[in-house]
């Protein structure tokens, strides 16, 4: 697997871009965001909306983009993870030959103190993240105010 990484000093253009928010879209599933939101997380990547940023690593088979990770700096440590994986998904014709594995190894190795993420309790892919060693120390709770009609 070749990979490519694309960080706030990369130039990646709108093309390419709607090209990944694509990829995750379609290969998440049913865990994926709208695609407005997962391209407002690859512009937060690319420090296009914050000083903070992160990267994406793209994973490929020849010319095939058989994986995506993104990754965004939170600018806190201790308390709160450094990272946060927002997104890593695998082509659906790819899953189940390892390369979930190999990407999340990359991007470990890549990123500098902790990384958080969040899971589904019926994802599958949780299992992948425990052998790489992450571990569930938190519920995770979110409120969201009700929007005024």
């Amino acid at each position: 697997m070749k990979f490519e990484i694309l960080d706030p000093l990369s130039s990646a253009g709108l093309i390419e871009k709607e090209k990944i928010v694509d990829f995750l879209y379609t290969h998440l599933d049913q865990y994926g965001d709208t695609k407005e939101d997962i391209m407002k997380c690859i512009n937060y990547a690319l420090r296009e909306t914050s000083i903070d940023g992160g990267f994406i690593l793209l994973g490929y088979e020849g010319d095939d983009l058989v994986g995506a990770v993104v990754i965004n700096k939170t600018g806190m440590s201790g308390y709160i993870p450094e990272n946060i994986l927002v997104y890593i998904a695998v082509h659906k014709d790819y899953r189940g030959k390892g390369y979930g594995k190999i990407l999340m190894n990359k991007t470990l190795e890549l990123t500098e103190g902790d990384v958080k993420l969040h899971v589904e309790h019926d994802n599958p892919a949780r299992f992948l993240y425990e052998k790489v060693g992450f571990t569930n120390k938190y519920l995770e709770y979110r409120f969201k105010p009700k929007k005024e009609a």
